[in-house]
């Protein structure tokens, strides 16, 4: 007679080897067909069960064929999972076969339940083939201890991944636990093994119903994002639609997790739209207005990675996007001001119905008080850029732009000043404005940038002083300052490298009407610079040569 599963001795259950299961449960599969076919009633349902009952001895064979089946605890699992549902197939059967049972629908129910077991168990055994986990010695090299409630002294880590496919959500929750204590220790020990089966297994567990499970999955899922090394292998098994719906209705962790693995995921500009078309905006800007600062942080961070992308921005506009950042702009929390002012940077570098949006919505002040805050200007200041021409120099002046920009100039970040720098040169687009910006005391401030290592912000400085130089009393500050000779004739250094030559041509032709200063470019080599410079015919060098040349000729004769 073969004994009940339920009623099996612990002792029997815990020291009964793999072959022992294996023996036992095919033993009870004959028992199990015989009581289904003498049932009468829902003769519908149970054909179909007896139909999946029947498969089970050959799945049964597949799996003890292997040459690892002794070998990995994991088999062993699925035999007492295959015959416990055998068990209550049996009960099943024989309970339905009484002329009294419980109500219609309750069996109905029931017999629906079991036939999702016994599909659960008929496809675990064939993932067990498939996924590989049985050509993996249970005590390998990578191990760790079982979750406590487990009867297992420890599992690989290709264990742990098998586990996340087969068996019951509690069972999958255990390895999600292990796993995530694992990846806390050395994601190292995990991240090689990791396959499409895996993810895909970890994907779906993101919608079981228990928001215990999600939470962990988002937690590890979280963490894999973290190391870039599966991305891609992450969206193509459809892990964007889950996250989004975590940011919508998920628990505080599960917001959390979701908004910071959005964020890391929307670096690459093809997730972002993929973040996007998966109707990904609207819940992030909801996000933005939350209490909690990490998801707050997290999903304006997420905007702003999506706005680098040009067809994206007008869908960003659609959603409010723009009067969010504006008010996200004196954020309490530091990260989420500075994610603000890069996104609107970001949103107004081409498009002009964003500008006008960004100015109508009062952008412009909200993005010059930002400058006051102490925090890094660089990307407020760029969007102050974007919209001159939109907003006339002078209302830009009258509203306090220049004092700040002085400000940033003497600052030590070589960004923002590189920014202010180029936001002097925009505003810049008549004499008279010229004039007060040289009055507002940059000059000195540029002259000293000629001297900064990265050639970008020199290049920008020298053509900030080029521009300003139209003006004659710009001009006489320029000579008044002994180290705008000595900065601009080292920028004619015609290496590749440096890119602000040609604007320190420009500079120096026009100080070069003073005596003075011709002799400072000559003891400082100019004529050696620009005799290179000829030959590679920039626009000025010969000219400005020969006027050095012919003065130092002259002042060999004792004339000028």
């Amino acid at each position: 007679m073969v004994e009940d599963h339920d009623k099996v001795d612990k002792a029997v259950i815990d020291f009964r080897s793999t072959e022992e299961w294996l023996s036992y449960a095919k033993d009870l599969v004959p028992v199990a067909l015989e009581k289904a076919r003498k049932v009468n009633g829902f003769p519908g349902r149970w054909k179909m069960i007896i139909s999946k009952l029947e498969q089970i001895p050959a799945r049964l064979s597949d799996l003890s064929s292997h040459p690892c089946f002794l070998k990995n605890t994991l088999c062993k699992e699925q035999l007492q999972s295959v015959s416990k549902t055998l068990n209550e197939s049996i009960k099943m059967a024989e309970k339905c076969s009484k002329e009294k049972h419980e109500g219609k629908l309750q069996m109905q129910s029931d017999l629906d339940a079991l036939s999702g077991k016994i599909d659960l168990n008929l496809r675990d055994c064939g993932l067990l083939i498939k996924t590989g986990v049985l050509s993996e010695v249970a005590l390998s090299s990578c191990t760790l201890s079982a979750s406590e409630g487990t009867s297992h002294g420890s599992y690989s880590v290709t264990e742990l991944l098998a586990r996340l496919q087969i068996g019951h959500l509690e069972a999958k929750h255990r390895a999600l636990d292990s796993l995530v204590d694992l990846m806390k220790e050395d994601e190292k020990t995990v991240l090689p093994f990791l396959g499409r089966s895996s993810i895909s297994a970890l994907v779906q567990l993101l919608t079981a119903t228990s928001p215990r499970i999600r939470e962990t999955t988002v937690t590890l899922i979280c963490t894999l994002t973290e190391s870039g090394i599966c991305d891609d292998l992450l969206v193509s098994e459809g892990v964007l639609p889950p996250l989004i719906r975590l940011l919508e209705s998920g628990s505080s962790v599960g917001r959390e997790k979701s908004s910071i693995a959005l964020r890391r995921l929307s670096v690459s500009p093809e997730i972002g739209r993929a973040i996007a078309g998966h109707g990904g905006v609207q819940p992030l800007t909801e996000v933005c207005s939350s209490s909690d600062s990490v998801s707050r942080s997290s999903a304006t961070c997420t905007l702003k990675n999506l706005s680098v992308i040009p067809d994206l921005r007008q869908t960003l506009a659609e959603e409010g996007v723009v009067t969010i950042m504006i008010g996200l702009l004196d954020s309490e929390v530091l990260s989420v001001s500075e994610y603000a002012a890069e996104c609107l940077q970001n949103l107004t570098s081409s498009n002009e119905d964003l500008k006008r949006a960004v100015i109508t919505e009062g952008g412009v002040r909200s993005l010059l008080a930002y400058l006051d805050s102490g925090l890094p200007q660089e990307a407020a200041i760029g969007a102050i850029r974007n919209l001159v021409g939109s907003v006339s120099a002078e209302t830009l002046i009258s509203l306090g732009l220049l004092p700040r920009l002085v400000h940033v100039l003497d600052s030590s970040s070589t960004g923002a000043q590189k920014a202010a720098a180029g936001t002097l040169i925009r505003v810049s687009d008549s004499l008279e404005v010229k004039k007060v910006v040289g009055e507002s005391g940059c000059i000195p401030l540029l002259i000293k940038l000629l001297d900064a290592k990265p050639n970008e912000v020199r290049e920008v400085a020298a053509q900030a002083i080029a521009t300003l130089m139209t003006v004659p009393r710009n001009v006489r500050e320029v000579k008044r300052d002994p180290r705008s000779v000595p900065g601009l004739v080292q920028l004619l250094d015609p290496s590749p490298q440096n890119t602000a030559k040609k604007y320190a041509v420009c500079c120096l032709g026009v100080l070069s009407t003073s005596k003075k200063c011709r002799r400072l470019m000559i003891s400082y080599g100019a004529i050696g610079y620009l005799k290179k410079l000829t030959e590679m015919d920039i626009i000025g060098s010969k000219m400005l040569l020969g006027r050095l040349q012919r003065k130092k000729f002259g002042n060999f004769f004792g004339k000028d």
